[in-house]
């Protein structure tokens, strides 16, 4: 998928999280990963500028969404430390399932595609598709931004933030 696919499906995969989050009052964390989820909709894409490195290759696995989760976390856990109003553990917490998730996202929107992933590389070259629809399906990418800002739109709307 394009850019507006996987930010489709990241703010769809988010979705959930970002309810619990508005549900029990935590505004600022709820919009934070919203916007963490755009953010971070194309890393692994970024195997594309470095060299060496296969496209839907390392940067396309269930590992990198461990690296990435642990590195948000770490992140998260440097802002707690920082911030008087988030608990260390809590923000790490928080920022290693945003981290993960934004790339797990990334790969279920590949997923869809005839190129497909192989998640489980290293130790399986296995790659899945569902072949749904090419990467480039303006429809498709479409339809997964749409899905996805409707689902932001009616967690917001649930919730109360937006009437």
């Amino acid at each position: 998928m394009y850019r507006q696919g996987h930010i489709g499906v990241g703010l769809l995969c988010y979705a959930p999280a970002g309810y619990a989050m508005l549900s029990t009052g935590r505004v600022a964390l709820a919009v934070a990963g919203f916007a963490v989820m755009i953010w971070l909709a194309m890393l692994p894409d970024i195997d594309m500028r470095l060299p060496y490195v296969t496209h839907r290759g390392p940067t396309h696995t269930l590992g990198f969404a461990v690296i990435v989760g642990l590195v948000c976390g770490a992140v998260g856990w440097f802002l707690g430390s920082e911030l008087v109003m988030f608990e260390p553990r809590l923000l790490a917490s928080f920022g290693f399932g945003l981290g993960a998730l934004a790339v797990v996202a990334h790969l279920i929107a590949d997923w869809l595609t005839p190129m497909g992933i192989a998640p489980f590389w290293p130790l399986s070259a296995r790659r899945f598709s569902l072949g749904f629809a090419r990467a480039s399906s303006t429809l498709a990418n479409g339809f997964l931004f749409v899905l996805g800002v409707g689902a932001t739109a009616a967690v917001l709307w649930v919730t109360g933030l937006i009437g």
